[in-house]
């Protein structure tokens, strides 16, 4: 008990000293890091687009790309938070909208649309014409040179129509169900489909997969062609990897991605094995993104063979000479029941351009007696003669073709063939049995209606001519300026009612002559996606470019001309400005020049000041549309960054005291962040207002001072 007592009075004691005495702490103060206190300031400024004159009709601009902006994560509050105006870096681009066979997907570009208006921040459209990031693939396959058997020859390596229960080429993962559509749900409602179901969303795309298989493995450098009828209950877009056999991983991407929504489309790709892809021998479709039924049919996969080229028969010169009727219809004729024809309007060609010859029929009758023709220089005996021509009406119907004796009116038939409301292709061949044989004769007489024909040959199938027969250079310049108005009122017809600013003419000036235009006939290493449009059009693709950009956008679009170093090469500066006058001389409207401005910290500030002056000097709507600061160092110091920082004001306070204040459209900010070291753009660089982890930077704050009073 009396250690118990002991302990219960020291308790005591200890408990009264603890309990009733007053607290007397060490007098001392901790200082706070100066590096902390400078980010506490940088942390309290405002949203950046609140520091510039809200009356004023100056935009400022951020870079996101389109998947950030549209999945509305961290980036999307960013840009909506900080700025007015969005810019993608690709998703508005050719390459990215336009599929290997010419259509074209704006699935992504209309949710961006949708997102960005939702939040209330505009868009800049970027780029309309440009030679980068186009799908060069697909250009080019329009203007090839067409070949007549004996050349080179795409060889089926492998195929899966899945008519018969035969799966030896094709596999899914467990966690995936495989099935076959009943008969008629196959693609164009032939046949059956192969319906493979996801039925959850994974973590990782990858962890529901589907494969096709193909022997032998790829090799380096040889080319293949993918193609496949494709759709899906769900709209979505799946990724392809390429494996050694199912399962066993060998690079990440293969053949693109595929998009599949509720309606059959056919998706084609055409790649060159990489090292990366070398020895696989399957290709994988990642479907675990959504959860949904996908429907595959008529894969196949093809692989180029050049045996055998520079021989075979080839067409010789088409003996029609006016084959597009864009200077009249000499030549054509016709006659019967009352029928009549005339060139059409301009626009009304095939392809929605330029002019075809039409013809109109009142009412049915025996076919024969309703026609048009063509006189021919007279065919040679036992030859083969192929007639290629595109064709449509305004209701469904069938006509005929024949090549004519006009002293008797006995014929070598072509054949018949369909017409609809859309335009279609046709290639009909015959042999010539008579020596007379002076006269093409298409026969309408049994159809009444008005018919549409444009781009009409008729050709000898010469056995000797070498396999292929090149286009002519006027030939390509009306297939690239078609194609070129194909894409623009495309993108046009999309995005009008919501964006109003373009890059129409994205980079035209060559950096070693500033006052000529670029060319890939200069460009020592063209890549997979560059597509030089100046090349097939000319000096006037930009006049081209802006006409239609002001046709199909709407009336009130500022439509720009943008080019890079402009600020490290005055010259170019004065080419660019040389070439809008150029293009304002032949009928178009430039309202505005845009200058990148991807610079460093040891950028020369009097180049900047001298290209701001000469831009300014035009009168049109100036742009610093790309501008980012790098620093040059591999781990930026904080002398470093003051130095970024004292730049990004600089650019601001040059802007704004060489360009007048009504001739300011804007300022963009391209490298919003710091780049990581895999980014595709400016890697392991520090160009950004914020670092990789969104911090702000010093540089975050002088630019947010220097935007006063613009």
């Amino acid at each position: 008990m009396k250690y118990l007592n002991r302990f219960l009075v020291c308790s005591g004691l200890l408990a009264s000293l603890f309990s009733c005495a007053d607290p007397d702490p060490l007098a001392f103060e901790i200082e706070k890091p100066e590096g902390l206190e400078a980010q506490e300031d940088i942390n309290s400024y405002a949203p950046l687009k609140s520091y510039k004159d809200s009356t004023s009709n100056f935009t400022l601009g951020g870079t996101v790309s389109i998947s950030d902006y549209i999945n509305k994560g961290v980036m999307y509050r960013l840009i909506n938070k900080n700025f007015d105006e969005l810019t993608v870096g690709y998703g508005m681009k050719h390459g990215a909208i336009v599929q290997n066979d010419g259509s074209m997907n704006f699935a992504q570009v209309n949710e961006l649309i949708a997102a960005a208006q939702q939040a209330g921040t505009s868009i800049y459209g970027h780029t309309l014409t440009w030679h980068a990031n186009q799908n060069a693939e697909y250009l080019n396959s329009t203007i090839a040179p067409t070949v007549i058997g004996g050349g080179p020859s795409w060889d089926e390596i492998a195929g899966a129509d899945f008519e018969t229960d035969e799966a030896a080429n094709y596999e899914a993962n467990e966690d995936d169900s495989m099935s076959f559509t009943a008969d008629g749900e196959g693609a164009d409602g032939e046949g059956r489909a192969l319906a493979v179901t996801n039925g959850e969303v994974r973590e990782n795309d990858w962890e529901s997969q589907f494969f096709f298989k193909f022997s032998p493995p790829m090799e380096v450098g040889e080319e293949y062609e993918l193609t496949m009828d494709v759709r899906s209950d769900a709209d979505a877009s799946f990724a392809t990897q390429a494996h050694i056999q199912p399962g066993e991983y060998k690079h990440w991407d293969f053949f693109g991605a595929i998009p599949a929504s509720a309606e059959w489309t056919t998706f084609t790709k055409r790649i060159i094995v990489s090292e990366e892809m070398a020895g696989s021998s399957t290709i994988a479709f990642n479907l675990g993104n959504v959860a949904t039924t996908y429907y595959f049919d008529n894969i196949s996969l093809k692989k180029y063979n050049e045996e055998g080229s520079g021989g075979g028969p080839a067409l010789d010169p088409s003996v029609i000479s006016n084959s597009d009727f864009e200077t009249g219809t000499d030549g054509w004729a016709g006659w019967g029941n009352g029928s009549t024809m005339e060139r059409s309007s301009e626009g009304e060609g095939y392809g929605d351009t330029g002019y075809a010859f039409t013809f109109t029929n009142p009412s049915a009758t025996n076919f024969w007696e309703a026609q048009i023709a063509y006189d021919l220089p007279t065919l040679e005996m036992e030859e083969t003669y192929v007639l290629n021509f595109k064709v449509k009406a305004n209701t469904a119907g069938t006509l005929r073709a024949e090549l004519q004796s006009p002293s008797d009116y006995s014929s070598d038939g072509l054949g018949s063939f369909n017409v609809s409301e859309d335009w279609e292709e046709y290639t009909l061949e015959t042999t010539i049995t008579k020596e007379d044989r002076e006269r093409l004769v298409i026969s309408y007489g049994d159809f009444a209606g008005t018919v549409y024909i444009d781009d009409v040959t008729l050709s000898r199938v010469n056995p000797n001519a070498g396999g292929v027969i090149e286009k002519t250079p006027e030939e390509k310049e009306e297939i690239i300026g078609g194609e070129m108005e194909r894409w623009i009122t495309s993108m046009m017809e999309v995005s009008k009612d919501y964006v109003d600013a373009w890059d129409v003419v994205n980079e035209p000036m060559d950096d070693g002559n500033p006052y000529e235009l670029k060319s890939g006939a200069t460009d020592s290493d063209i890549t997979s996606d560059e597509f030089y449009w100046q090349d097939y059009l000319g000096k006037d693709y930009a006049v081209k470019a802006f006409k239609l950009a002001r046709e199909y956008g709407s009336p009130e679009d500022l439509l720009f001309i943008n080019d890079y170093n402009l600020e490290y090469n005055l010259d170019k500066t004065r080419g660019l400005i040389e070439y809008v006058e150029y293009i304002e001389s032949q009928g178009a409207t430039v309202d505005g020049i845009g200058t990148q401005m991807h610079i460093s910290i040891d950028s020369d500030k009097n180049n900047i000041a001298q290209m701001f002056q000469l831009l300014a000097e035009t009168g049109k709507l100036i742009k610093v549309s790309e501008l980012d600061v790098r620093t040059n160092v591999s781990e930026p110091t904080d002398e470093v960054l003051q130095q970024q920082a004292e730049m990004y004001s600089y650019v601001v306070e040059a802007y704004k005291e060489h360009v007048p204040q009504a001739q300011r459209y804007g300022i963009t900010v391209w490298g919003v962040t710091d780049s990581p070291e895999d980014a595709n753009w400016l890697p392991g660089e520090f160009q950004g207002l914020w670092d990789v982890n969104l911090n702000r930077k010093p540089a975050y704050k002088s630019f947010a001072e220097a935007l006063e009073e613009l």
